[in-house]
């Protein structure tokens, strides 16, 4: 777990899947840090009137998420990441647990550059997240 590698560990197609239950403890810890305080998140009432008919966890902190499981399970922390894009195809509830899939889609040699993507499914198979992005590992240092 969070262990460094250095851009020369990694290979196209190394890929981790982990589950995690989203807890209520998850959604407030995220919402009291960020300020995220959509009536959708904390709001039964409120969240019970839309289409979803109960409140949501927030996309962005499932999202986080995948980014902690590439860092601490795949790719380790020396790199930055230069571009995320999430695709929020699903809603995630309270008590939901979802199967994280986190893998190397492409690695680019000249620039240090890994795409990572992911996606994310809950208890009954359907897609609530995917995710496409760039990390990019410093260069070598001289010897």
């Amino acid at each position: 777990m969070y262990e460094p590698k250095s851009f020369d560990d990694l290979k196209v197609n190394d890929r981790v899947s982990l589950s995690k239950t989203i807890t209520e403890a998850d959604g407030a810890l995220y919402i009291a840090a960020t300020g995220d305080f959509g009536p959708v998140h904390v709001d039964e009432v409120y969240a019970g009137a839309t289409r979803f008919g109960r409140r949501l966890a927030p996309g962005i902190m499932v999202a986080g998420l995948c980014t902690s499981i590439l860092t601490s399970e795949l790719v380790g922390t020396i790199g930055v990441s230069v571009e995320d894009r999430f695709w929020f195809t699903g809603p995630v509830f309270y008590g939901d647990t979802l199967i994280f899939d986190v893998w190397i889609a492409e690695q680019h040699d000249e620039t240090r550059t890994i795409i990572w993507e992911a996606s994310a499914r809950n208890e009954g198979g359907f897609e609530v997240l995917k995710a496409r992005a760039s990390l990019k590992f410093p260069r070598r240092k001289p010897s």
